[in-house]
């Protein structure tokens, strides 16, 4: 980009030079190890640095991407144009009594844990969820009956102009799969959960019987971005896929996983093209065999390749 040197100048005075990376294969930042270059990658540490980064980005008209820790995402193999900003250094948990309060960062998987060491119920269902906390509210993350809306009180965001924000639960429209958060263009910085005093064995019977079905079940083999699809009514996506003899076709390195048709792996070394083609095929396929359309979870960012 033409004003690159004078981008990077002032991302490294926001943070530091540590923090900013320039032409960044966002492939090695995926879950599915995919993924063109960023023109700068940023990794804030503070609140106030992601919010000099959203308002240095407006003030300089420069193309600004929320990347979170891309576990349910695909970057294409044009990559991304601008600022990319990942908010894996802010992973702080803290429990005050039956409230836990974690930075966007953290994992929810970790959330979880915490809770079972402080013998709080409630957010068992995310032991196996492999996102970050802010893509949890993204998506209101959910598995095996629970989501993320039911135990979140309240979010401290950043805006489009950089501005911090406290937001309760229900300012979020939160629904199956998805919230208001994309289409605010806010940056969750730390959410607030609200949980209930329970047993420690019982917590953890629960969250290990949960572990083990996800151990058995999905292809954790292999890079992957979880559930491809969303569930439509009245049907399960895998078992749609499955039934339009679909599991383990490939489109180069792109396979339907032979262990869960619901997931498409990055068997030997896919390109993000052959994934997403891989995705449009099932979509047509099972569109024309039971006239159902899937819609994608995953979410797709950057540009083709040129």
């Amino acid at each position: 980009m033409s004003n690159g040197h004078h981008i990077y100048d002032k991302l490294i005075h926001i943070t530091a030079k540590k923090n900013v990376m320039v032409d960044e294969q966002l492939k090695n930042h995926t879950y599915t190890h995919l993924g063109g270059k960023a023109d700068f990658l940023v990794r804030p540490e503070t609140y106030e640095q992601v919010q000099e980064i959203v308002k240095l980005a407006n003030k300089e008209n420069v193309a600004f991407t929320l990347l979170g820790n891309g576990s349910n995402l695909i970057v294409k193999d044009g990559g991304i144009r601008g600022i990319v900003m990942n908010l894996q250094q802010l992973t702080d948990i803290k429990v005050d009594n039956t409230t836990i309060i974690a930075q966007s960062g953290a994992r929810i998987i970790d959330v979880s844990r915490e809770a079972l060491n402080e013998k709080l119920t409630g957010l068992e269902f995310a032991c196996g969820i492999p996102g970050s906390v802010g893509g949890a509210l993204f998506m209101n993350a959910g598995a095996y009956g629970g989501e993320i809306k039911d135990v979140l009180t309240s979010t401290t965001v950043v805006d489009r102009e950089g501005d911090l924000l406290t937001l309760t639960a229900d300012e979020l429209d939160l629904d199956y799969r998805t919230s208001n958060i994309p289409d605010k263009g806010y940056i969750v910085l730390e959410a607030t959960f609200e949980l209930k005093p329970g047993n420690y064995g019982d917590i953890k019977a629960v969250m290990d019987d949960l572990t083990y079905k996800r151990e058995s079940k999905q292809p954790l083999e292999y890079p992957s971005c979880g559930s491809v699809f969303k569930r439509p009514p009245g049907y399960f996506a895998g078992k749609l896929i499955q039934d339009s003899k679909l599991q383990g076709s490939q489109i180069g390195g792109a396979e339907v996983s032979k262990k869960h048709a619901g997931f498409i792996v990055n068997k030997d070394g896919a390109t993000a093209t052959e994934y997403i083609a891989l995705i449009h095929h099932i979509q047509a396929t099972v569109e024309e065999k039971f006239g159902v359309k899937l819609e994608r979870e995953v979410k797709i960012i950057g540009e083709d390749p040129k």
